[in-house]
């Protein structure tokens, strides 16, 4: 089994998580500088494209490897595809076994949360269509807010939107 460690350099504590990886047995370890948002990890890329059955991914910190649970669950995913194990040292949990099982669990249940938050924010377009609606029954903004769920704030945004459109 050959144990990997990933560590990302503009990390403060970047030499304690080498040294606690070196610690920890690992044979290989593979370093890269934090990138912008929205950019990819290559050097994160080509360790789960070289991952073999039976490898170990270790981490100092699970923030290290994703910035958003999806993206976890999809690394999670790729290691598990690859007969790949994962394991955060700060934490101590490890995707083998029945731990592995509990953990998968959770960072499901929080991607899915992810998710729904996420289309929470795409509603946006509808609440503007609804406000123009009940705008154009007649219906005042303060109540325009209460029927509809939103802030007066919102409703009064979009009624000046409404209107600069005009």
């Amino acid at each position: 089994m050959l144990k990997i460690g990933y560590v990302r350099f503009g990390e403060q504590d970047q030499h304690e998580q080498v040294s606690t990886l070196e610690a920890l047995g690992c044979q290989v370890i593979r370093t890269e500088e934090t990138l912008a948002e929205g950019v990819g990890s290559p050097v994160l890329a080509s360790i789960l494209d070289f991952i073999a059955a039976g490898d170990q991914l270790i981490v100092t910190r699970l923030e290290h490897l994703a910035a958003s649970s999806r993206e976890l669950l999809d690394v999670v995913a790729r290691l598990e595809a690859r007969g790949a194990s994962l394991y955060v040292a700060d934490a101590g949990v490890s995707t083998q076994g029945e731990g592995g099982r509990a953990l998968r669990a959770v960072l499901e249940a929080v991607g899915s949360f992810d998710s729904e938050t996420s289309g929470r924010r795409r509603r946006a377009t509808a609440e503007a269509q609804q406000i123009r609606a009940l705008r154009r029954a007649g219906i005042g903004p303060v109540e325009i807010a209460r029927r509809l769920g939103v802030s007066r704030m919102t409703v009064w945004r979009k009624l000046r939107e409404m209107e600069a459109q005009a």
